[in-house]
């Protein structure tokens, strides 16, 4: 399609009212060509991580001529989640698990490295030293029951890396060891003193940074210098919740950088001179908190931070320097799309730019930056037309109590934005998860489907300072579902939502907060769908993965609340206040919301007289993986959607799967 063909298509759609129309499902449901990719330091090959069915693989890839030279692949439900260069021919690469499309990745605590050109594929440390059996020539290692992260890959240093190591308890005690990527042998260089730390090291990489907390929940931060004494305890949250992270140090050593909570709005970035013990501001935002941390190429020194005020913006300690510089240089040459640099060359010549969209999954460049050229490398998803997706727009909401939320619009593309039906879509966590501006499939599969899609950062949320995240603790069905109607309500104030076609739809907790709503708000809704949620909140303190250790067990009782205080907000023991119809899905394997919630969720609304739809998949966990069960998961969401609101179904399977109530 030329440039005039397409101005004048979108010119005659923006003209027309929305018709609910078919959705094309195929693409929806096609994976990502990739997720991550990263250019090694002499910057002759790249390294990109690949969706697959129910795994995600390591591919490298020669940049001549992008001729596949090795890649990385385990089993199901096993994914790389993280990758490094650690020298110009070799990669280090973190496992996960993710039971499932919505689980967070649970790292499985295994180091592998594998050469560029595909050969030495080599278990380094973790729990699978004794059981890999992929039929590579990977070298069997001493067993032991330990997780290793990387925690610096010393960029000069092409033999050793510093790897944080945790032994398979409870709550453990963890340590930084030197490790050869080569053969895995290992020494120890630093223990922490406190439980569940993780570790900061200087721009020599030496530990200099522990930071942690015990059972309690209560973080601790301890230093010690750069000659290995002592560790000395230099911040401590106590009974504020007040958390100090340190984030990384001046070229010279002299001075760290930490990401603080606030006693009120969103986390500063602070200097802390070690000699005097004193601080200061260097960043703060007026809303949101840093979302990433950007630091000048090979040191471990921050120069600024990526912020979601709405729409993401970069800001810089320094607008001078010549990160801020570049930064500048790249958002006005992209148009002010967000832009990202994810490495570097090791000579600094050339750069890899990611960019990406409320409309497009993402793009990425190389970027020549002496001569300020920009060459375009791969595209996420080269199969969506940016200029016919859905517009994200940012919003604020005054909650009932004066509370500001934030969140995002998107209403279907040529539409006028009025009177639309709409789904309002909680997200999952729920406390530190925020919704953030960019490409989100289902989102836009809404907007397609001819529905305006409502999400907010509900108070609990992430991004806003440790008050906003604070403030949702024990409001599980309170004031957090209040922040949801509230939101409700504004849209239909504003004339976005029709009053009487509005539907509730989320995944996790949101689908619990799905549930609640239809539950407390039953004339506001005119029907809910909740998927893989938890929909009796005492059984979380006894089934499931969180619980398993003091820590999980602190993180119920001060979060969620007590046992004996949940059934009142449970929304299977409120079944008799729905008045909609209601979809569920579930999956057999799922350990974060195990599928009994759901079944109990679906025995009560029966009970009750509510017409309900359950789906379940026993071969799924916590979200679904397989295509042909995400195929018809999406049916006959979109199906349950269109009888409920008037929207679109699928192209390919239109009154297919319309499912039973």
């Amino acid at each position: 399609m030329n440039r005039r063909t397409r101005t004048l298509l979108l010119a005659v759609l923006a003209a027309m009212p929305v018709v609910a129309g078919a959705v094309d499902l195929d693409a929806f449901l096609k994976k990502d060509s990739f997720n991550d990719i990263k250019i090694s330091p002499g910057g002759d090959y790249f390294a990109a991580t690949v969706p697959l069915e129910d795994r995600t693989a390591l591919v490298i890839m020669q940049r001549s001529d992008n001729a596949v030279t090795g890649h990385f692949v385990m089993g199901q439900n096993t994914h790389v989640s993280e990758f490094e260069w650690v020298n110009p021919e070799r990669v280090v690469i973190s496992v996960a698990e993710k039971m499932g499309a919505l689980a967070a990745p649970r790292p499985t605590g295994d180091l592998y490295a594998i050469n560029a050109d595909g050969t030495d594929a080599e278990i380094l440390v973790g729990q699978s030293v004794k059981s890999d059996n992929r039929g590579s020539r990977i070298q069997a290692k001493k067993l032991e029951q330990v997780a290793a992260w990387l925690v610096d890959d010393l960029p000069n240093d092409d033999k050793y890396v510093l790897i944080g190591v945790s032994p398979f308890t409870a709550d453990p005690y963890t340590q930084v060891d030197r490790i050869d990527v080569y053969t895995g042998r290992r020494q120890q260089m630093a223990r922490a003193p406190v439980r569940n730390a993780v570790f900061l090291t200087d721009n020599e990489g030496k530990v200099r940074f522990a930071a942690g907390a015990d059972t309690d929940n209560r973080q601790q931060v301890f230093y010690r210098d750069g000659k290995g004494s002592e560790w000395v305890l230099i911040h401590a949250s106590g009974d504020s919740g007040l958390e100090w992270w340190p984030i990384g140090f001046s070229a010279d050593n002299d001075t760290a950088y930490f990401q603080v909570d606030q006693p009120r709005g969103p986390d500063s970035i602070i200097a802390f001179d070690i000699a005097s013990r004193t601080e200061s501001t260097v960043l703060r935002d007026d809303v949101a908190d840093p979302a990433r941390i950007l630091y000048r190429r090979g040191l471990h020194e921050p120069v600024g931070a990526v912020y979601f005020d709405g729409i993401r913006k970069t800001a810089f300690f320094d607008d001078a320097s010549p990160e801020a510089r570049l930064y500048r240089s790249l958002e006005a040459a992209f148009g002010d799309v967000p832009v990202l640099i994810t490495s570097h060359t090791a000579d600094g010549n050339t750069a890899l730019v990611h960019t990406w969209s409320d409309r497009s999954p993402g793009d990425f460049y190389l970027f020549d930056i002496a001569a300020k050229k920009a060459e375009h490398l791969l595209s996420r998803r080269a199969w969506f037309d940016p200029e016919l997706m859905s517009a994200m727009r940012p919003i604020k909401v005054q909650a009932r109590d004066g509370l500001e939320l934030h969140g995002y619009l998107t209403t279907p593309n040529g539409s006028s934005g009025r009177n639309l039906p709409m789904v309002v879509m909680p997200h999952g966590g729920p406390f530190g998860v925020q919704d953030a501006w960019g490409f989100d499939s289902d989102v836009q599969m809404l907007a397609q489907a001819g529905y305006a899609v409502l999400q907010l950062n509900f108070r609990g949320s992430g991004g806003y300072g440790n008050a906003f995240e604070s403030a949702g603790a024990r409001e599980w069905g309170g004031k957090m579902q209040d922040d949801l109607t509230d939101a409700t309500r504004w849209a239909i104030s504003e004339g976005i939502a029709a009053r009487d076609r509005i539907c509730i739809y989320g995944g996790s907790y949101g689908g619990y907060a799905a549930l609640m709503g239809a539950a407390r708000e039953p004339d506001l809704y005119q029907c809910a769908v909740g998927t893989v949620g938890v929909y009796d909140l005492p059984t979380m303190h006894t089934d499931g993965d969180i619980q398993r250790r003091g820590s999980g067990e602190t993180y119920l009782r001060e979060w969620i609340g007590e046992r004996n205080s949940l059934a009142a907000v449970s929304p299977n023991r409120m079944a008799d206040r729905i008045k909609v119809p209601v979809f569920l899905a579930a999956g057999g394997e799922d350990e974060r919301a195990p599928i009994a919630h759901t079944q109990m969720m679906e025995r009560a609304l029966r009970k009750a007289g509510v017409p309900v739809e359950a789906l379940y998949f026993a071969n799924e966990g916590h979200g679904f993986y397989l295509e042909k069960n995400r195929r018809e998961y999406y049916t006959r969401l979109l199906a349950f959607f269109s009888r409920h609101l008037g929207g679109g179904t699928p192209a390919s399977d239109a009154g297919a799967a319309a499912g039973t109530e």
